[in-house]
């Protein structure tokens, strides 16, 4: 980020970030902040990403975290949880300690989500808890980031009414926590950083991963697909793809450490490379160096319909450590409902997708995301949701109800859909994916299927649980060292979101893809 993407104090009075005394924090901001405009975003350009590969704590602040403990408290999707891995390695690095109580926390951050307002509901009502924290602890210091903090009217309303937070930072500069968190402990008042505009790409980036079984690998940054329901576009900028050699050199780093299963990450992982001028490389290219690499499992999430092309499909085919499990939201079935969300496909290009996955990968597992209750969906709108899920079978899917997001162009629609409605709708839905979900499951009754076991089951620790290939719960009784290994199981036992089986036989580190 150069100083010509950021603004000085004079420029940023003209958001009036101001509480509700009339306190003038104009001062405090940091940088650029834009709200989200549709219109100027879509004229996003490919600016020149830069890629940087020299990250290093600064020697000023070596010693920062000497005898003290941080606390990260995450909320949506797996980029978040990425993003706390990010965080928490900076932390480490700065000398701080973790805790798992806010109690113990020298410093809280809440990593937050902006899709949906339920979400930001629950941050603001932690929020309000922290207070008294704040007060017993003057000298903890209370941070909000994510996506969240990306939103005008967020951070304007945090200004207003939640005087205990310390530092608001977004999406685009975690890189810079070594910086905010000096400046928050030299100011008396709130440390404002947000970045309007991407920045560069940043690699070696310390992580502290949460477990050492399964990683994520983060391929790209941003999304440009403009789903008129979605913040996303906004909170997280414009595409951004990582250069293939540092993923590929990423994954060789796992592997050697041990990892058994990475999964790929991005807001719309399947338009990797796309905005890579110099390179028609593109995720296909990618998963099928990746699956030469001597690591038992691969996945990748989340993907768009209108990028999952044919060299994909051909590549997930050649199966081996590519699993046959694939995530694709549809979020309706109704190719006019389609049309007010932007998605760009039709229900019958869908079903022409699903086709092709299924012929080439003939025991794939699909699941999905959908949405209810969108402006002026009709009953027979909705029913053409159902009768898509039940053409397609989906193993499990992901459902809400419909909420407004402030600055994106669907919440200028009027919300004409009434709630008991939706809850009506939701429920129907929800039936008919619980209904799915365990005839997928009995399916399994008598197989012999191969798991992954990640450790203890969460409700009886006697008990090993661990997922297939199509990402299925699997609960088992076995030896605890077996845990980060491979076994099949003869499943005995099905539920609508899990199985139970007896051990069959361990598995070595060359029958990869085997089932």
């Amino acid at each position: 980020m150069n100083e010509e993407q950021r603004l000085n104090s004079s420029q940023v009075k003209e958001i009036n970030p101001q509480n509700k005394e009339g306190k003038d924090y104009s001062q405090y901001f940091q940088s650029v902040y834009v709200p989200p405009n549709l219109k100027e975003a879509k004229k996003r350009g490919k600016e020149q990403v830069e890629y940087q590969h020299d990250f290093g704590i600064e020697p000023e602040f070596a010693n920062m975290g000497i005898g003290r403990k941080f606390y990260i408290r995450t909320y949506g999707c797996q980029m978040n949880e990425h993003d706390t891995e990010v965080m928490a390695g900076i932390f480490m690095g700065l000398g701080y300690e973790p805790t798992n109580t806010v109690a113990e926390a020298n410093v809280v951050l809440l990593n937050t989500c902006a899709i949906r307002e339920n979400a930001e509901n629950k941050v603001f009502g932690e929020l309000g808890h922290l207070k008294l924290l704040k007060r017993n602890n003057p000298d903890v210091l209370i941070g909000v980031c994510g996506c969240m903090s990306q939103e005008e009217s967020v951070v304007n309303k945090i200004l207003k009414t939640y005087d205990q937070v310390d530092m608001i930072f977004g999406t685009h500069n975690i890189h810079r926590l070594p910086n905010i968190l000096h400046e928050a402990y030299l100011s008396k008042e709130m440390v404002i950083e947000v970045w309007s505009k991407e920045g560069d790409v940043i690699e070696n980036l310390p992580k502290v991963r949460r477990g050492e079984i399964k990683a994520w690998v983060n391929i790209m940054y941003g999304c440009d697909k403009f789903c008129t329901y979605c913040i996303v576009p906004y909170t997280r900028g414009k595409e951004r793809s990582r250069r293939p050699q540092d993923i590929i050199q990423e994954v060789r780093h796992l592997a050697a450490q041990g990892y058994k299963e990475i999964t790929l990450l991005g807001q719309n992982v399947n338009a990797y490379g796309k905005d890579l001028d110099d390179s028609s490389y593109r995720l296909g290219n990618l998963m099928d160096d990746l699956r030469l690499i001597d690591i038992e499992r691969i996945r990748f999430t989340t993907s768009h319909p209108r990028d999952f092309d044919d060299h994909l499909i051909s590549v997930l085919a050649k199966r081996g450590n590519l699993v046959e499990h694939v995530h694709l939201p549809v979020q309706s079935g109704s190719t006019s409902m389609l049309k007010l969300m932007a998605r760009k496909y039709s229900r019958e290009q869908y079903l022409e997708l699903v086709q092709k996955i299924k012929y080439a990968i003939p025991n794939v597992a699909l699941t999905t995301d959908i949405i209810v209750g969108f402006p002026n969906e009709t009953e027979e709108q909705f029913e053409e949701t159902m009768s898509l899920y039940r053409e397609v079978g989906f193993e499990m899917a992901y459902t809400y109800i419909y909420s407004p997001r402030d600055g994106t162009p669907a919440a200028k629609m009027e919300d004409n859909v009434p709630m008991e409605v939706k809850k009506d709708r939701l429920q129907r839905l929800n039936n008919l994916v619980n209904q799915f979900a365990l005839e997928a499951m009995e399916r399994y009754n008598g197989e012999v299927v191969e798991v992954l076991v990640e450790g203890e089951s969460k409700k009886n620790p006697d008990v090993l649980a661990g997922y297939t290939r199509t990402s299925k719960l699997v609960n088992f009784v076995g030896p605890k060292d077996i845990i980060g290994k491979r076994v099949l199981i003869k499943i005995n036992q099905t539920k609508t979101w899990s199985l139970y089986g007896e051990l069959i036989e361990v598995l070595s580190g060359q029958e990869v893809g085997v089932i």
